[in-house]
């Protein structure tokens, strides 16, 4: 085994899901997830989800990278962020909010919890 690996979806797997019911503010967001990395509460790959808002609580640190598509963050006092292709975030845990996902997104990300 390598120790670099491409992010790539090339030869993974997707998971396909959508945000629970209750948490789903508008449309019906299809998320797929191409999961590169699982170990000690470490998690990188690709995201990618279909139009729609829903509920977010963060309880991680997250870092994103949007490789296409545009996203709104928003939190509970109303402030908003554009997330856009080529743009680079860090999401602190405590983020409460609102994404929403306006054109299709593609991120690449590494969670640690």
């Amino acid at each position: 085994m390598s120790l670099i690996a491409r992010l790539t979806r090339d030869d993974i797997t997707p998971e396909t899901e959508r945000p629970a019911a209750e948490l789903v503010v508008e449309g019906d967001p299809v998320h797929t997830t191409w999961n590169l990395e699982e170990l000690d509460g470490l998690y990188c790959g690709l995201w990618q989800s279909t139009p729609g808002s829903w509920k977010v609580s963060y309880s991680e640190w997250e870092y994103v990278h949007i490789l296409e598509g545009v996203s709104v963050l928003t939190d509970t006092t109303g402030h908003a962020v554009t997330l856009r292709a080529g743009d680079s975030y860090v999401i602190r845990p405590g983020f409460e909010g609102v994404w929403t996902v306006k054109e299709t997104t593609l991120k690449d990300y590494v969670i640690r919890s």
